[in-house]
């Protein structure tokens, strides 16, 4: 079942490419694989996913040590700065900063090991309260202070949207983000590099695709209803 989900996700994305004149090739699919099992992760491996998200450092990291080493991992939950240190040498990006004293932290981090961090900011651009990200506003001072930091390589913004039954709702936020994006791009900062803009989950992905994403974000759509047991 999970190979036909990763099929029909496949398939919607390119159907949202075409609508909007972008290549396939242009959008890289992230199987959400928080809270299930390696069994399950697997399966997508074998159909060719190589790309997997997880929310929780201690997942991450043991999920990491059970399959293959050529599985890009990307942290996209809420990273605390406590936990930085499990997980820098072994993700592919992370999605999730939101702050200077984190970006700080992963860059002290990074190099005790001696490399180099790619990163998102994360930009609650719809400013709910119960999510993470840095404001709108806020957005600009931040890249240019972690710009700074000679360890962390900023490669682009990452937004979390609002839970909505009609995608096309979510439209606003995705495009005020590809602008900022387009916006930073333009100030040519250095060792900021706009080339990712991670946006869209399952409820909304296709919509995410023709606003300009590059990353999508799916769970739900490949592995099922999340399991809260683990």
């Amino acid at each position: 079942m999970i190979k036909e989900n990763i099929k029909t996700v496949e398939e919607k994305i390119e159907a949202a490419c075409q609508s909007c004149g972008r290549s396939a090739d242009e959008v890289k699919l992230i199987a959400v694989s928080k809270t299930k099992p390696v069994s399950m992760l697997k399966e997508a491996y074998e159909y060719g996913c190589r790309d997997f998200g997880e929310n929780k450092v201690q997942e991450l990291v043991d999920k990491y040590e059970q399959l293959p080493k050529d599985i890009r991992w990307h942290m996209i939950g809420h990273l605390q700065r406590n936990k930085v240190k499990y997980i820098v040498d072994k993700v592919y990006l992370i999605h999730s900063v939101d702050s200077l004293r984190l970006a700080e932290e992963i860059n002290k981090e990074a190099a005790k090991k001696g490399i180099k961090v790619s990163i998102l900011i994360e930009v609650n651009v719809a400013n709910e309260e119960t999510k993470f990200g840095t404001s709108c506003e806020e957005v600009y001072q931040l890249v240019s202070e972690i710009a700074k930091l000679p360890n962390v390589l900023i490669k682009g913004l990452m937004t979390i949207a609002p839970y909505v039954e009609n995608p096309e709702e979510n439209k606003q936020y995705f495009e005020k983000l590809r602008q900022i994006y387009v916006d930073i791009a333009h100030k040519n900062v250095d060792n900021v590099c706009m080339e990712e803009l991670s946006m869209g989950m399952t409820g909304d992905y296709e919509t995410a695709v023709t606003q300009g994403a590059t990353y999508v974000r799916v769970g739900t759509g490949i592995f099922g209803e999340r399991s809260y047991s683990v």
